[in-house]
C-alpha cells in the first residue's frame, strides 16, 4: 500500500532521470557527428588498386615515316642494279682470272674485260646515287636503321676498293700491279656482295 506522497515524488524522480537520459543521448550523438566532420575524406577506391600505380598513362603513338613516290622509284632502280650486280662480278673474275694465268690475253678478252669493269662501275655509280639519297631520306625511320648503315657504308668501301683497283690496273706491269690489282677488285666485290645479301635476307 502506498501512499500519496510516495507516488508522486517517484514519478518526479523518473521523469528527471528520463530527461537526464535524453540530454546524455543528444549530446553524445552530436559529439559523434563533429568527429566524424573533422576527419579526412578520401575517394572511395576498388580494393588492390592505388591512384598512383594503377593509373593508366596513354602511350605516345609512333610518327608513321612516309616516303615519296620518289623514293619507291629510286629504291626499284637499286633493287634491280643489285641482281645485276652479282652476274657482272662472277663474268669479271672468270676474264680476270684468264688474263691472270695467261690463257688467253688477246686483245678481244680484254677488251670484254674492260667492258664488263665499266658496266660495274657505271652500275655502282647509279646505286650509289639512289642508295645515299634514299638513306637521307629514310634518316628518320628507326626501323632498319642500323641495316641501312651498315649497307651503305660496305657499298661505299666497294666503290672506293673498285675506284682504286682500275687506277693500279691501268699500269702495263704485268707483275705486282696485276696482283694488287686483282686482289683490291676481290676484296670490293666480297664486301659488296655481302652488303647486297643482307639487304636480300635480313628484313
Amino acid at each position: 500500500m502506498c501512499w500519496k506522497g510516495e507516488v508522486t515524488t517517484r514519478g518526479v524522480v523518473m521523469k528527471k532521470l528520463l530527461i537526464f537520459g535524453t540530454g546524455m543521448g543528444m549530446w553524445l550523438g552530436a559529439s559523434v557527428t563533429r568527429a566524424q566532420d573533422t576527419s579526412p575524406v578520401r575517394a572511395a577506391q576498388p580494393i588492390g588498386i592505388t591512384a598512383e600505380k594503377d593509373s593508366v598513362r596513354p602511350k605516345p603513338r609512333p610518327h608513321a615515316i612516309e616516303y615519296s613516290d620518289a623514293y619507291a622509284t629510286r629504291l626499284e632502280i637499286h633493287k634491280i642494279g643489285s641482281y645485276v650486280m652479282l652476274p657482272l662480278f662472277a663474268t669479271e673474275y672468270y676474264l680476270g682470272d684468264r688474263l691472270m694465268r695467261g690463257e688467253d690475253e688477246s686483245d678481244g678478252v680484254k677488251g670484254i674485260h674492260v667492258g664488263v669493269a665499266t658496266a660495274i662501275g657505271g652500275l655502282f655509280a647509279v646505286n650509289t646515287v639512289t642508295g645515299v639519297w634514299n638513306l637521307w631520306d629514310s634518316r628518320k625511320d628507326p626501323s632498319g636503321r642500323t641495316k641501312r648503315i651498315v649497307h651503305s657504308v660496305l657499298m661505299l668501301a666497294s666503290d672506293a676498293g673498285f675506284a682504286t683497283a682500275a687506277a693500279v690496273g691501268s699500269d702495263d706491269d704485268e707483275g705486282g700491279s696485276r696482283t694488287t690489282h686483282r686482289n683490291i677488285a676481290l676484296a670490293s666485290i666480297g664486301a659488296s656482295t655481302v652488303g647486297t645479301v643482307m639487304m636480300w635476307f635480313f628484313k
